[in-house]
């Protein structure tokens, strides 16, 4: 009789409102639920019902995703607060992390700089982070210096840090050395930026047949990719095709 009365919509909703309420998530999506009938429905147990039935490491990262399409400045708040009420090391790196996802790379570098002081002076996760903050604001002697200092640390010798010097060494010209960070970390790292860089790298040092096999082996990794991260693996394929076009 229920169902008759107030519909099966009407039902998934209600139990969708009750729980993000009894979960404590955010109160917006009470409004994505009650005003998008189904679709905000489907939406919210994608990004968050579903992830906590789960628990495993691709159903965190599938409603992340979600989250952060939706709500892109989510984490940044969060990581604001949560540096405003107790302002560690570690949340002040959180801060910073959040602000270069936003392309705010001047705040980045300066709470990376903040952050690596005293005991923290050499951690890698903030040498790291400052020294491809400082790539983006195009200082590129100043993050070659980070990450040269970076990989005197067995624990600072990442794929991500090979990457970075990969970019700040062809940015000074220096090819030989840029070429052997690339090889270091194609292949290590998850996703699609380091084959993009590389590809462009080549494209721009006159290898454009070596760019376009990159670019095409590219192409069927993005095939198989979830779509969830497809918008994210396109990026890099773009950056590499312009370079090779242009």
């Amino acid at each position: 009789m229920l169902q008759l009365l107030l519909g099966p919509s009407v039902i998934f909703s209600i139990i969708l409102c009750v729980h993000v309420v009894r979960t404590n998530q955010q109160m917006y999506w009470l409004w994505i639920i009650l005003m998008i009938p189904w679709v905000g429905g489907v939406i919210y147990v994608i990004a968050v019902v579903i992830p906590e039935l789960a628990g495993g490491r691709l159903a965190r990262k599938l409603g992340e995703t979600a989250r952060d399409t939706l709500d892109p400045h989510r984490e940044h708040r969060e990581a604001r607060t949560a540096f405003a009420e107790t302002p560690t090391v570690r949340n002040q790196s959180r801060l910073a992390a959040a602000e270069a996802r936003l392309g705010r790379f001047a705040e980045a570098e300066r709470l990376y700089a903040g952050a690596a002081q005293g005991v923290h002076a050499d951690d890698p996760v903030l040498l790291l982070g400052r020294a491809n903050a400082l790539l983006e604001l195009n200082r590129m002697d100043e993050a070659l210096h980070l990450l040269q200092k970076l990989s005197q640390d067995p624990e600072g010798r990442t794929p991500a840090a090979a990457l970075a010097l990969g970019r700040a060494y062809e940015a000074l010209g220096q090819v030989a050395e840029a070429e052997t960070a690339y090889d270091r970390a194609v292949g290590r790292l998850p996703g699609l930026e380091a084959l993009g860089r590389q590809a462009a790298f080549f494209a721009r040092t006159g290898r454009t047949a070596q760019a376009r096999d990159l670019l095409a082996e590219m192409d069927l990794r993005l095939a198989k990719t979830n779509p969830q991260f497809r918008k994210e693996g396109r990026r890099w394929r773009d950056l590499a095709a312009a370079a090779i076009n242009s």
